[in-house]
């Protein structure tokens, strides 16, 4: 990282950190009046989001990924935000030629057989698509929390992501799980029914289970494995793949 690009990182974070999270979106766009982006998972971090860009009019780009294998009530979600916010959803779909190559190869389930399979597997088909709709991009907003895994409780509130040369800004990321939950309620924002089945992390729908009292918020996740439970969107890996 450039001595300018670390300075500038710091500023950000000197400014955001005191501020509450609804503030925290509104600082970003005074700061950049273009090329603010927020990627939504549509879970429940990202629907108080999403709620929060609606509510404030602020002008911010929101789209997901389809990865052709989420839950119908994900589907659901997506139609039920656009038309409860008024705001478009843009949505990104992975290179058809490479999963068809990929199916055609392996399987249709071949990230049950291996990690190096699971990652090419997510790799394609969020991955890839991710760093299209971050192209042009100055500042890229996610939901992340910092108690949502282990993996995540060193992240700050602002993040240069070197490989995509933008800064990633993640709001909500000193929000505690009640606190997430209180927003909610306070707001009716709706959210994924299948949170209140025991699906607190939901990704696509082969690799995401319930989980049980006790258990990791992303043990659902990848269950099978033994991984880090990362798909790469924000693992530290990402400048190898988007080099590659």
């Amino acid at each position: 990282m450039s001595e300018n690009i670390s300075k500038t990182l710091q500023d950000i974070i000197d400014a955001l950190e005191p501020l509450t999270a609804e503030e925290r979106l509104q600082k970003i766009v005074s700061l950049y009046n273009e090329g603010v982006v927020f990627s939504t998972s549509l879970g429940q971090e990202d629907q108080a989001i999403s709620y929060m860009i609606a509510k404030q009019k602020l002008p911010i780009g929101i789209f997901t990924l389809d990865t052709g294998r989420l839950f119908q009530e994900t589907y659901e979600l997506i139609d039920k935000t656009i038309a409860r916010y008024k705001v478009p959803v843009k949505v990104y779909f992975p290179n058809a030629a490479r999963v068809e190559e990929m199916v055609n190869a392996k399987g249709t389930n071949s990230f049950y057989e291996s990690v190096e399979n699971r990652k090419e597997c997510c790799f394609i088909r969020k991955v890839e698509p991710l760093n299209r709709a971050l192209q042009g991009a100055k500042i890229w907003i996610t939901g992340l929390r910092a108690d949502q895994s282990a993996n995540r409780n060193e992240v700050k509130v602002a993040e240069y992501d070197a490989a995509r040369n933008l800064i990633k800004i993640n709001p909500l990321i000193d929000w505690t799980f009640e606190q997430l939950l209180q927003y909610l309620a306070a707001n009716n924002i709706p959210y994924n029914p299948l949170h209140d089945k025991g699906f607190l992390s939901i990704g696509c729908q082969p690799c995401t289970r319930a989980i049980e009292p006790g258990e990791d918020i992303r043990a659902g996740r990848w269950w099978w494995e033994t991984s880090q439970k990362e798909c790469g969107l924000h693992g530290v890996n990402v400048a190898e793949k988007v080099r590659s």
